[in-house]
């Protein structure tokens, strides 16, 4: 099979309205020649895994400045696994408080990046540790 670009999925769950960083991610990735899909503002896990699978993406990105990271990054793992998808990679980043990340990661989170990351830092640590899936 030749290469394909990365399938990158670009989420913003709950009710958080902030949508800025999402859309910044999306077009750094996009331009580096991945393939983005974003949801949009206001997705339920439910959602966010039902369009993953439905495109067949690489990972997941999910961005939170709400506050709810604790819940919404292991409920999409969980319902990716549910899905039987769960080798799609999930990754995030917002608002999220440096002893949260320990744990997410312990949950299946792949890398949470904070305020201040770059969007270089984000695409080099996508083409390092995401890879097409099968």
């Amino acid at each position: 099979m030749p290469d394909r670009k990365l399938r990158i999925l670009v989420a913003k769950p709950g009710l958080d309205g902030h949508d800025r960083g999402a859309k910044i991610i999306a077009r750094a990735l996009r331009d580096a020649g991945m393939e983005v899909i974003y949801t949009g503002l206001h997705q339920t896990p439910e959602m966010i895994v039902n369009a993953a699978v439905q495109e067949d993406v690489d990972a997941i990105g999910l961005s939170i400045m709400s506050g709810a990271h604790m819940t919404l990054f292991p409920a999409v793992i969980d319902l990716l696994k549910e899905q039987k998808a769960g080798d799609i990679e999930v990754f995030g980043g917002g608002i999220i408080p440096d002893g949260d990340i320990p744990v997410l990661k312990q949950l299946g989170v792949s890398e949470i990046f904070t305020p201040g990351s770059s969007t270089q830092d984000i695409v080099q640590w996508i083409r390092q540790h995401i890879q097409p899936r099968a």
